[in-house]
């Protein structure tokens, strides 16, 4: 991928972002820190003196927010995208994951129920690998209640056959 497209804020952040994650930035803030609290005495511990490391503080942690949130950003839509493609690359997996991070926290809430009773299928299953899917789970289930259903209903004629005998 080309590089030279980005503009000089995006160059920026990414220097910025690699720089200030390095133990270099956090030797300097450190050595800041020292050397402010080293100068204390010869400013006699002043308003000014608490000011200037309050201030300092503010400014960086204010605009880190949004520096850290800019690289936040590009680095889940970088995986959402890597995601999306082992997705439609893997013809075991449900298609209708691609692309679900548009979707409104009621549908996501929705989608995480039905990977939930998705897990609680799989734990009722000897083989892990007997299904691929929600639906082939749920067909598994569906065909394994039915079975069930069934057993119970004929140990319950049974019983009433027994009881009906005596």
């Amino acid at each position: 991928m080309a590089t030279s497209d980005k503009s000089f804020f995006e160059k920026f952040s990414d220097w910025a972002t690699k720089f200030t994650g390095s133990s270099y930035a956090f030797i300097g803030a450190t050595l800041i820190v020292i050397i402010w609290a080293v100068l204390g005495p010869v400013f006699k511990y002043s308003e000014t003196w608490q000011l200037v490391i309050n201030t300092g503080t503010t400014i960086i942690t204010f605009l880190m927010v949004f520096l850290i949130q800019k690289a936040q950003n590009k680095d889940s839509k970088a995986i959402q995208i890597k995601l999306n493609e082992l997705i439609a690359a893997n013809e075991k997996a449900s298609n209708r994951i691609v692309d679900i991070e548009d979707l409104t926290e009621k549908e996501l809430d929705q989608l995480h129920y039905y990977y939930e009773k998705l897990a609680d299928f799989a734990e009722e299953d000897e083989d892990i690998h007997s299904s691929h899917s929600i639906d082939a789970a749920k067909r598994n289930q569906d065909y394994k209640h039915d079975f069930f259903r069934k057993k119970h209903e004929e140990w319950l004629q049974k019983q009433k056959q027994k009881k009906e005998s005596i």
